[in-house]
């Protein structure tokens, strides 16, 4: 076949495997969407006659649940919202990614995170767009029913795509190329799971010498140089490189032969025994990429999260703005010097920032430290002593309940902190972290962490540096929701602040 033809070829076979996945995944959207709409109408049914239910009158003077004021005809332009807007929710979570090999437990977590991503988006929705007329408990209803309906979906539809596996159809053939300790915990991990699918056909020998004649009682089915001619004789729908990286120069013309046949071609990128690092394909300009991530956060959740940032703190701003007036009014009537405290702090990955508080020292307080410094409570670089001489009666008190951290709302508008995330140090303690104590800088700083609601000055400096790198290891939207709502009554009690 002259060249030319060939590539066309090649391209052609990648764009019909490519457009397969594609129309699997859009008939899964369909399918996701008709469970979504058949949830909505259930639930408005539902909230329609819940006063039905309602006959024990346990309150009879009080109407717990009214009728809906809105007919079904005013909601169907919330369906055309919220429908497209859960789909998007369950695609970014990961739902239709990795199918085959998506355990029970994996799928109801993504229609959790979906549901809860969902009710932060609609409520966004109807704030910006201001539509009061839906009912709170419908949509508790059908964010119920939705993920119910949603999960007996995928455990219908799992279960038959497993039972077929493992009856024999429906599978994908595929070559290992590799026998060292990596290619059989491999096999051995496909052979543990039947339900996703893979047969293997043979095993590439990606080092002859070794004169291996099988793998976990897989037969060595030929070299790298064999590969070409296995691919003609054979039916192949994947090829897994599973290698030392001290062989991966010898692979190229093995990949080349899958790429002339249109085979897909799968290189394992654990390359390297990195104790806490992800490995992730990314592209740059059109040249492909494997990145090595410290952080679980995607791109589109650190959009969200940033996006929940500014619309937090925003809020917060003009809410506290009255707070912020009489705070001002009586720091400037109790001591002299500034309302606030500047101070240089370390953010996301060393950059300095400004950070603002209320001043709750007497001024010129910061050249006292050698006096106290005796009083230090604290274990490494952090300076913390309780009762502190140089702090006035109001910034006690504006410490005690966490007010003086209020300012920061404006950190954390422009960009330069987060709602959530570890707390930001001074430079000379940074200069005197450990090795291992620097990652904590990987992610925006916050105004609350783990820290803050376990305890904070109660907590020695290496357990506090423990729970930042917790953190960071745990991601997710959900650990953010949940570290603010717990905030909430660690400030009110004011536990471990001084």
């Amino acid at each position: 076949m002259p060249l030319r033809g060939q590539i066309i070829h090649n391209r052609g076979l990648k764009a019909v495997l490519k457009e397969k996945d594609e129309v699997i995944r859009r008939v899964l959207i369909f399918l996701d969407g008709f469970v979504i709409t058949v949830s909505f109408i259930f639930a408005f049914f539902l909230r329609k006659h819940f006063h039905l239910v309602y006959t024990l009158d346990v309150f009879p003077s009080v109407e717990l649940v009214s009728r809906p004021p809105v007919a079904m005809a005013n909601y169907l332009v919330v369906l055309f919202v919220v429908v497209p807007l859960w789909c998007a929710m369950l695609y970014t979570s990961g739902m239709y990614h990795s199918m085959r090999t998506k355990s029970y437990l994996e799928v109801a977590w993504v229609i959790i995170k979906s549901a809860v991503l969902l009710i932060v988006a609609f409520a966004t929705v109807a704030f910006l767009f201001k539509i009061k007329y839906v009912s709170r408990i419908f949509f508790a209803i059908f964010v119920f029913c939705g993920s119910f309906f949603l999960y007996l979906e995928k455990l219908i539809l799992f279960s038959m795509m497993h039972y077929v596996r493992e009856q024999g159809y429906n599978f994908r053939r595929v070559l290992i190329v590799g026998t060292g300790k990596r290619a059989r915990d491999f096999i051995e991990k496909i052979r543990r799971h039947r339900e996703w699918g893979i047969r293997i056909l043979g095993i590439i020998d990606d080092e002859p010498g070794r004169e291996n004649k099988s793998v976990d009682k897989n037969d060595i089915a030929g070299s790298l140089k064999d590969i070409a001619e296995i691919l003609n004789k054979w039916t192949v729908d994947e090829v897994i490189f599973v290698i030392p990286r001290s062989r991966l120069n010898y692979i190229e013309k093995a990949i080349i032969a899958c790429e002339t046949k249109g085979i897909k071609a799968t290189v394992a990128v654990d390359l390297f025994e990195l104790k806490i690092a992800r490995a992730r394909q990314t592209e740059f300009d059109g040249v492909p990429l494997i990145t090595f991530d410290t952080t679980v956060a995607k791109e589109w959740e650190l959009f969200v999260k940033r996006a929940v940032d500014i619309v937090v703190s925003g809020l917060g701003i003009v809410l506290f703005s009255p707070l912020f007036l009489f705070c001002a009014i009586l720091i400037k009537a109790t001591s002299r010097g500034p309302v606030f405290f500047l101070q240089k702090r370390v953010g996301l990955n060393g950059r300095k920032f400004i950070l603002y508080k209320f001043r709750t020292m007497y001024q010129g307080s910061h050249k006292k430290i050698d006096a106290v410094s005796d009083k230090n409570i604290m274990t490494g670089p952090v300076f913390k002593i309780k009762k502190d001489p140089r702090v006035t009666p109001v910034g006690r008190f504006l410490r005690k309940f966490s007010i003086d951290e209020l300012p920061q709302l404006f950190n954390v508008f422009t960009g330069r902190m987060s709602m959530v995330g570890p707390r930001p140090p001074i430079p000379k303690e940074v200069a005197r972290y450990e090795p291992w104590q620097l990652r904590r800088l990987s992610m925006r700083p916050g105004l609350t962490c783990l820290w803050q609601i376990s305890g904070r000055n109660e907590i020695g400096f290496d357990e506090w540096m423990k729970l930042d790198l917790e953190y960071l290891d745990n991601w997710s939207l959900w650990l953010d929701f949940m570290i603010l709502t717990k905030t909430i009554p660690v400030v009110i009690f004011g536990k471990g602040a001084y």
